[in-house]
C-alpha cells in the first residue's frame, strides 16, 4: 500500500509541476484550476500519510525559474506562497481571537519595488520566489505608480501588477483578428510586464496595487499593518482594497467581498487574511513553503450538474480546431451557461467525454465556464477526421506536451476568411469597410481567392453596390481605402501574411534585419533566422516553411505587384557604425531598455547580435568586471568589454533617458 502511494506521489508531482510551469512560466493552461487544486490536495494528503515529500514537490518548491531575456536578481527575503482554504469557518478559526487585515487576492504578477531618496530605484518580479526578473523600466510605465514619493528613506514594498477587465476588453476590441485576441487579463499582464521594450508595456495600461510594506527606513508603525497601509497611501500608492476584521465580523466582510465580484474591475482569485499585529505574525515563523502570518481564501466553486449534448468543433485562421462542450443550460453565478471551451485534445481525452455524459460545470474565478468533472466517463467522443468547415483532412499535433487538432487543407474557408480578416486589419494593410461578414460574402461570391484580389474589387462594382448593407457611397469608400492601402511598408506586408508567430514587432525586426528586402527574406534559411535575437528556431522554421511554399511564393509575387513599398531613408553619412557588430547584456542606465540601445546602434548602421563571436566589435555591459559567461567569452576572444557610458562616448551615441 505504501509503495502504491509513493508511486502516486511521483505521478502527481510530475503532473502538477508540468501544469504549474505551463501556467506561471509559459502563460498557458493545460488543466483547469479546479483540477489542479484537487490533485494538489490529494498530493498533500498522501505526503502526510506516507511521510514522503519529494524535493521537486510543488508543496515545498515555490514557482519556476525566471526567463533568460531579462536580468535576474535575488530577493533579500524569499517570497513564499500562501497556505489556502475554501472554508469560511476555518478562516474565522485561523484568527484565534486576533484581529487581521482582509483584502483581495489579485490575479496578476507580483512585483517588489524599491524606492530611494524619493525615487523608484528598482522593480523585480516574484520569479521563483528566490530570484526574480528586473523590470524597472517597465514599472515606470505603470499607469498609477508614483515615480516620486515624499518619503526619502529606503522603502521596499510588494504589490500586484494587473490589467483591469475594462482595459483588457478595450485592448482586445482593437484587435480585429479573433484568433489574435488575448485569452485573459493575467496572461496579458504577465507578458506586458516582462517585455524587453517598455513602450509595449506602456500601451497595455498596467496598474500596480500595493499589498505589503516590507521595510521603510527609520519608520515606526506601532506594530500595525493598518498603519503601514495608511503610510503607503500617503506616499501616493493605490493599495489593495482591505478591511480590519475580527472573529465577530469576518464572515460578514467575506460576504461583502463576494457581493462585489460581478462588478469588480480588477482580476482576483480570492482573498488574503494577514494578522494586524506585525510582531505576532512574524513570531509564528514559516513552514517550508508558507509564512504563518497570512492565509489565502479561495472561493468555493459553485458546481452544477448537467448533461453533455455534444462537442462542437470550432475552426480558426491558423487551422487549429478547438473542442467546445455544449450542455443543457444551467444557472452559474447568476447567469445561464450552456457551453464551455475544452481547450485542446489533451484535456478532452483526460475528461473522457461522451455525448449524454453527466458532467459538473463551474466558473473559474467565478467568470469563465469550465468542466469540473465527468461523472460518467463514457469516453465516446471521436476526434473528427475531417474539418467541420471545409471537409479537409485533420491531424492531431503535439506541441509542448499538449495535443491539438488541426485542419491540413490550406484552402479551408475558415482559414481563408480569418486570413483575409487579418490582412485588412489596422496593423496590417488597414483597409476599412471589410468586416469578417463582408469578407465571407466576397469569398462565397468568388470575388477574392488571394490577397492581390482585394485590390481588384472594382471588377465587381455592380454586384457590390447591390449587396445588402452596401450602396454607391459605401462602395466608393471601400475602393478609396483599398487604393490608399497600396502605399504601405514592408513590416505591414509581412505581418498581414499571417505567418505563425509573426506579430507586428517581429515583422518590424525581420524587415530591419534584412534591410527591407523581400527577396532576402524569402531566401533566408532557418539557421540565419534563428541567429537573430528574439527569433529562435520555432519562429524561424515557421517563417521559412511559409516562404518556401510554391503557392505562397506566387501569392506574394502577385501581392507585391499591387503595392508601392515605402523604404525607410537612411543618411549614408550617419552610418558611422557600418560593418560593426555589438552585443548588449545586463541592465542599462541611459536607455530605457536594450531595444532602444539596439535601435540607436542600427540607426547608425551597426548590428546587434545575441552572442559574442570573434567578429564582435565590443560587448556592452555596465558590470565590466562580472564573471558572466558573455564577459568570459569576450575576454577569451579578445573582444573589449565596455560600459554603456564609455560606449556612448566612444561611438557617438546619445542617451534616450536621464540616468
Amino acid at each position: 500500500m505504501q509503495t502504491e502511494k509513493v508511486e502516486r506521489i511521483k505521478e502527481l508531482v510530475t503532473i502538477l509541476n508540468r501544469a504549474g510551469k505551463a501556467y506561471y512560466a509559459q502563460d498557458r493552461e493545460i488543466m483547469s484550476n479546479l483540477e489542479y487544486d484537487r490533485l494538489y490536495d490529494e498530493l498533500q494528503t498522501l505526503e502526510r500519510e506516507t511521510g514522503v515529500i519529494l524535493a521537486n514537490s510543488p508543496t515545498v518548491s515555490v514557482g519556476y525559474e525566471a526567463v533568460d531575456e531579462l536580468p535576474k536578481e535575488r530577493h533579500e527575503s524569499p517570497m513564499l506562497s500562501l497556505d489556502k482554504t475554501k472554508d469560511r469557518e476555518a478562516l474565522r478559526e485561523w484568527l484565534q481571537g486576533n484581529s487581521a487585515i482582509l483584502s483581495w487576492k489579485l490575479d496578476g504578477l507580483t512585483i517588489v519595488l524599491t524606492y530611494r531618496e524619493g525615487k523608484i530605484a528598482k522593480a523585480v518580479t516574484r520569479g521563483n520566489g528566490e530570484i526574480g526578473e528586473v523590470i524597472t523600466n517597465n514599472a515606470r510605465t505603470f499607469v498609477n505608480l508614483p515615480l516620486s514619493i515624499p518619503f526619502t528613506g529606503e522603502l521596499i514594498l510588494r504589490g500586484e501588477a494587473v490589467i483591469r477587465y475594462t482595459d483588457f476588453e478595450k485592448i482586445n476590441n482593437e484587435i480585429e483578428d479573433v484568433e489574435a485576441k488575448y485569452k485573459n487579463p493575467r496572461n496579458l499582464c504577465s507578458g506586458s510586464v516582462r517585455q524587453l521594450n517598455n513602450e509595449i508595456t506602456a500601451k497595455r495600461s498596467v496598474r500596480f496595487y500595493a499589498f505589503m510594506l516590507v521595510s521603510a527606513e527609520g519608520m515606526d508603525f506601532d506594530n500595525s499593518r493598518e498603519a503601514q497601509f495608511s503610510f503607503l497611501e500617503k506616499q501616493g500608492f493605490e493599495t489593495v482594497e482591505h478591511y480590519l476584521v475580527t472573529e465577530e465580523n469576518i464572515l460578514d466582510t467575506v460576504s461583502l467581498f463576494e457581493q462585489k465580484i460581478d462588478s469588480y474591475d480588477i482580476p482576483s482569485d480570492g482573498l488574503v487574511l494577514t494578522f494586524e499585529d506585525i510582531a505576532y505574525g512574524q513570531s509564528l515563523g514559516r513552514t517550508a513553503k508558507f509564512p504563518r502570518h497570512s492565509i489565502a481564501f479561495k472561493w468555493a466553486d459553485e458546481l452544477r450538474e448537467t448533461t453533455l449534448k455534444e462537442i462542437e468543433w470550432s475552426a480558426s485562421r491558423t487551422g487549429l480546431i478547438n473542442p467546445v462542450a455544449i450542455f443543457e443550460p444551467v444557472e452559474l453565478e447568476g447567469t445561464t451557461v450552456s457551453r464551455a471551451s475544452v481547450h485542446n485534445i489533451s484535456i478532452l481525452r483526460s475528461l473522457k467525454l461522451g455525448t449524454g455524459d453527466r458532467i459538473t460545470v463551474y466558473k473559474a474565478n467565478m467568470i469563465i465556464p469550465q468542466i469540473a468533472e465527468n461523472l460518467t466517463k463514457s469516453d465516446t467522443i471521436e476526434i473528427p477526421e475531417t474539418c467541420p468547415v471545409c471537409g479537409g483532412r485533420t491531424e492531431v499535433r503535439q506541441i509542448n506536451e499538449v495535443q491539438s487538432l488541426y485542419c491540413t487543407n490550406e484552402n479551408c474557408a475558415a482559414k481563408q476568411i480569418k486570413a483575409f480578416s487579418l490582412f485588412v486589419s489596422r496593423d496590417a494593410m488597414n483597409i476599412d469597410g471589410l468586416s469578417e461578414a463582408t469578407l465571407e460574402k466576397f469569398v462565397d461570391m468568388g470575388f477574392i481567392h488571394e490577397f492581390a484580389d482585394l485590390f481588384h474589387l472594382d471588377r465587381y462594382r455592380d454586384q457590390i453596390v447591390e449587396m445588402e448593407g452596401f450602396g454607391e457611397r459605401s462602395y466608393q469608400k471601400l475602393i478609396e481605402s483599398v487604393n490608399k492601402a497600396r502605399n504601405t511598408t514592408l513590416p505591414r506586408v509581412i505581418y498581414s501574411l499571417g505567418i505563425a508567430n509573426i506579430g507586428v514587432a517581429n515583422a518590424k525586426m525581420l524587415c530591419k534585419f534584412f534591410e527591407y528586402d523581400m527577396q532576402k527574406m524569402q531566401e533566408a534559411d532557418v539557421e540565419t533566422l534563428s541567429a537573430i535575437e528574439g527569433v529562435g528556431e520555432v519562429i524561424a522554421s515557421a517563417f521559412v516553411s511559409y516562404m518556401r511554399q510554391e503557392d505562397n511564393i506566387q501569392k506574394i509575387q502577385a501581392l507585391m505587384a499591387e503595392l508601392q513599398i515605402e523604404i525607410p531613408k537612411v543618411d549614408e553619412g550617419s552610418q558611422t557604425l557600418s560593418g560593426m557588430n555589438f552585443v548588449i547584456t545586463g541592465g542599462l542606465e541611459f536607455f530605457a531598455n536594450r531595444n532602444e540601445l539596439k535601435d540607436a546602434i542600427e540607426s547608425k548602421g551597426g548590428k546587434v547580435t545575441g552572442s559574442v563571436t570573434s567578429k564582435t566589435t565590443c560587448l556592452i555591459n555596465n558590470d565590466v568586471a562580472s564573471a558572466s559567461s558573455k564577459n568570459k567569452k569576450a575576454r577569451d576572444l579578445g573582444v573589449p568589454v565596455i560600459s554603456e557610458k564609455d560606449f556612448m562616448a566612444q561611438y557617438g551615441i546619445e542617451a534616450s533617458i536621464e540616468p
